[in-house]
Parts: C-alpha cells; structure tokens; sequence
C-alpha cells in the first residue's frame, strides 16, 4: 500500500483510534504521525489473495488464525498501528487491552511490495515486527517480478532465504504450511502490472 502523510502534527494514539474507526480510509498510526493508505495495483491483491487462500487451506485444522489487509495491528514498542498484508496468529488471537478490533503477537507477517513502501517494508517496519516477543516469520514479496524473501528467527538471529524459482516451495517454520512459489503467483501478470505503473507515474 501507498502511504502519505496527513499532517504534520503529533497525534496521540487515542486521538489516531478515535478518527479511525469513523473513517471510511485506512491511516497507519507511526509515533504520533498518521499516514494515509491508498490502494494497491492489481497485482498486489491477487498475491495476498494467494497467501491468503494457500494459508486458509493449510491450516483450516490448525490452531490459527489468518488476516488480511483490513485487519489493524498494535506494536506497542515501537507505538505504531499499521495493516499488514497477511497475518497468522494463535488463536485464540490476542487483543490489544480494552480493544477489539487490534491484534498483537502475530507469528508470522507477510507484505506484498510496492515501489512505494518497499524500503519501509525491508527496513522500518520489519526492524518494528522484530520488538513483537511471538514474531517469527516474515515474507517479503515482490509485484513485479517472481521474487521473495523468507525470514525466520532462529534464536536471536534471522536467517534469509531467497526465492526466484516458480518451481520451487517455501516451508514456513512457524506454522506446518508449504507454499509453491508458482501458487503464490497465480494468475499474476507482470506486463500488465508495468503498464499500470507507467499510466500512474
């Protein structure tokens, strides 16, 4: 997603909730700035809706639960609300205290990148996941050519694998789920993603 800033004035995150839940837009709260999400080309929907449903049909007899772009997430360390793209949890999936419509302690995060937002994906945000104790897992995948980045936490470390490969299969450590590079891809046209950039720049 695209993010733009609002305004400059510090908000506090009673203030963010408060506007938020009446808005008919999604703002991602960044320690006292509020920044608008606007939508997402095409292609990024379709592969967090191949996430999406791979996930959904791996563990439909597991304890977890999994959310999409419209569900809100607290990382209270680092005082940022913000929407991944996919999310897995525990369930049952804990709540933000006094709230429900905010999770916390996901196991693993997936973001789908954009020209936009890829740095802040790599770098700000993933270094934010990391302060969250049950994060486990992150995704990092690419709209505009077959390519992902698959962290895992071992110990205090984490290791990178990357996937070029449409033939090749991601086996996900925090939950028992194998992802075909191919299925992640599905019906995801990368000429037609170019064009779509090009009539918006």
């Amino acid at each position: 997603m695209i993010l733009q800033t609002e305004t400059k004035r510090k908000y506090t995150p009673e203030e963010y909730l408060e506007a938020e839940v009446q808005s008919d837009e999604r703002h991602e709260y960044n320690d006292g700035e509020i920044l608008l999400m606007t939508g997402g080309l095409p292609n990024h929907n379709k592969i967090a809706g191949n996430l999406h449903t791979v996930l959904n049909v791996a563990l439909k007899r597991e304890p977890y639960g999994i959310f999409v772009a419209d569900q809100r997430l607290w990382i209270p360390n680092k005082r940022i609300y913000t929407y991944p793209d996919v999310m897995v949890m525990t369930e049952p999936p804990q709540c933000q205290e006094g709230r429900r419509d905010t999770l916390i302690d996901p196991l693993l995060i997936a973001e789908v990148l954009s020209k936009s937002t890829r740095d802040y994906d790599k770098a700000g945000k993933f270094s934010a996941y990391r302060t969250i104790s049950a994060f486990q897992e992150y995704l990092l995948i690419d709209q505009y050519s077959i390519h992902v980045e698959h962290y895992t936490k071992d110990g205090n470390r984490w290791i990178l694998v990357d996937y070029e490969d449409e033939n090749l299969e991601i086996s996900l450590s925090s939950v028992p789920c194998q992802i075909l590079i191919s299925d992640l891809y599905n019906k995801v046209d990368f000429s037609e993603q170019q064009n779509e950039e090009s009539d918006r720049t």
